[in-house]
C-alpha cells in the first residue's frame, strides 16, 4: 500500500472531510475522490462513511487509520534523523601532520573528500608541521597525522596504516650494488631531506640516530621534485615511502633500497581530541582516511 494513500486517510479523518483536505495535500478534490475510491476498489471495503458534515472512519479504516499514522510519524522522525545527521556532518577541520613528505599523499585524498562530502571544509596548516600534537592540544589544528602515538588523557589515537622508507639512489651510485642498506652506508653520502631539524626526518630519528650515525653532509631540498632531480644526477641518496611518490615521473635510473636487512617500517596515526570524537564530520574524515590510506 502506497505512502499517499495512508496521508490521505490521516488528513480526511483530521480534516473532517475531502473537502477540507484538498488545501492540505495540493490536490483537488476530484483527485482525491479518485484517490480514494481507488483504494477501496483495491481493499474491497470502505474506508470512510460519507456524511454531509463529518466524514467517519469504518471499523476497518480505523485500524489504516492507526496503521497509518505510525508509518507517518516513524517516517517523519526518520527525516528528522537524517536531517540532524546531516547538520552534524557540516564542519572545517585543520590537518597538519610532523612532516612535509607527507603531504605529498594528502592533497588526493582531500580533493576526493570535497567531492564526497562537499560540507566538510578541509584544511592544511603547514605552519603546524614539525609540533601538530600541541597545535591539537590548544585547538590551533583539529587532527594531527604522526608516527608516534601520543600519551594524553585528552587526546584519542586511531593506527591508520603501516608504510616502508625506502632509500631513493641513482643506479650508478655504490649503494645500488647492495641488498639493503646499513647505517654505516649513510656515513659518507650527501642525506637529502626536506627539512629541518633532524628529528622530524623519520631515517635519522628511528635508523641513523639510535646507530649514532650522522651523514657527512645533509641538504634540506623542501621540494620533492627538486630532490628527485638531484638523485637523478646521483648528487645525494633522499629516503621516502613509494606511495608518496605516486604523484612524480620517476627516472628510470633511479632506484629504490631497503634501510636495514628488515626494512625501516613506521605506524602512522591520526591524533585528534577526545571532545571531538562524537562530531560525525570527524567520524567521516577518520573512516575515509582509513580507507584510503590502509591500501598503501
Amino acid at each position: 500500500m502506497e505512502i499517499k494513500y495512508f496521508r490521505l486517510i490521516k488528513t480526511i479523518e483530521e480534516e473532517g472531510s475531502i473537502a477540507n483536505s484538498a488545501d492540505k495535500l495540493y490536490l483537488t478534490q476530484s483527485a482525491l475522490s479518485h484517490q480514494l475510491r481507488e483504494l477501496e476498489e483495491r481493499l474491497g471495503f470502505k474506508v470512510f462513511h460519507r456524511k454531509r458534515n463529518k466524514w467517519q472512519l469504518t471499523e476497518e479504516g480505523v485500524e489504516l487509520y492507526k496503521v497509518g499514522d505510525s508509518i507517518l510519524e516513524s517516517i517523519e522522525r526518520g527525516f528528522q534523523n537524517i536531517e540532524q545527521l546531516r547538520t552534524a556532518s557540516v564542519g572545517k577541520i585543520k590537518v597538519s601532520t610532523e612532516c612535509y613528505s607527507f603531504y605529498q599523499g594528502l592533497s588526493s585524498f582531500i580533493q576526493k573528500m570535497g567531492l564526497l562530502y562537499p560540507e566538510i571544509e578541509v584544511d592544511l596548516i603547514l605552519e603546524a608541521t614539525y609540533q601538530p600534537i600541541s597545535k591539537v592540544l590548544c585547538n590551533e589544528i583539529d587532527i594531527a597525522i604522526v608516527t608516534q602515538k601520543p600519551i594524553n588523557e585528552s587526546l584519542c589515537s586511531i593506527e591508520v596504516y603501516e608504510d616502508e622508507i625506502l632509500a631513493i639512489v641513482h643506479k650508478e651510485n655504490p649503494l645500488s650494488k647492495v641488498d639493503f642498506l646499513k647505517a654505516k652506508d649513510f656515513l659518507d653520502i650527501q642525506l637529502i631531506i626536506h627539512s629541518f631539524p633532524l628529528e622530524t626526518v623519520s631515517v635519522y630519528e628511528l635508523f641513523l640516530k639510535p646507530n649514532n650515525v650522522i651523514p657527512s653532509k645533509i641538504s634540506a631540498i623542501p621540494l620533492t621534485e627538486v630532490a628527485l632531480e638531484m638523485v637523478d644526477a646521483n648528487m645525494g641518496v633522499m629516503c621516502m615511502p613509494n606511495w608518496a611518490l605516486n604523484s612524480f615521473k620517476l627516472s628510470d635510473d633511479i632506484e629504490f633500497k631497503r634501510i636495514s636487512r628488515n626494512g625501516l617500517k613506521r605506524t602512522h596515526y591520526l591524533v585528534y581530541r577526545k571532545s571531538d570524537k562524537d562530531k560525525k564530520y570527524i567520524k567521516d574524515f577518520i573512516s575515509n582516511f582509513e580507507d584510503d590510506f590502509s591500501k598503501h
